[in-house]
């Protein structure tokens, strides 16, 4: 629903705005998880965290990917474009191997419910510290970044149809 409209918004905001703002988005869905118990309901606790992460994860994942091939020759488009998300794959790989050694080594040996949660939220803690170091990196940056506003106009036209 968000992202074929991020276009006209990274050429109004742009690019830095909506990737911090889509961190801060994504550090509060994971600190809304973090005091999840056993008893929680879906509506009033997990509901909210689940669109607050669409809503981050849809306002920077096309910016950080026109930020990633903008100003690149055309012939290395393909390139940049396979660079930047060999980053998001090595970047997601690092952030889960961490979340998952802290969520087994704070995990309770017992292997109640209430261990296995113990160790859950402690491994989401490290969610929300990796989306809130990308939330301070992108809003700290100093170098500007230009908004590539006609290729990213041309690229929402609608299509036409053929007659």
């Amino acid at each position: 629903m968000l992202a074929p409209r991020v276009g006209p918004l990274v050429i109004r905001f742009g690019i830095q705005r909506l990737v911090t703002l889509g961190f801060l988005s994504a550090a509060a869905a994971y600190a809304l998880f973090v005091p999840i118990g056993l008893d929680s309901g879906y509506a009033a606790a997990m509901l909210p965290t689940f669109v607050l992460a669409g809503f981050g994860f849809a306002l920077s994942y096309g910016p950080l990917n026109i930020a990633g091939t903008n100003g690149m020759a055309p012939e290395e488009q393909g390139l940049a474009s396979g660079l930047v998300s060999s980053s998001f794959q090595v970047g997601g790989a690092i952030v889960l191997a961490v979340a998952t050694a802290v969520n087994n080594a704070a995990a309770g040996s017992d292997g109640s419910p209430q261990a296995l949660l113990d160790g859950f939220q402690a491994a989401i803690v490290v969610s929300v510290i990796a989306a809130g170091l990308g939330a301070i990196v992108t809003a700290v940056r100093r170098r500007p970044q230009e908004v590539p506003e006609k290729a990213v106009l041309e690229e929402n036209e609608p299509l036409e149809e053929a007659a």
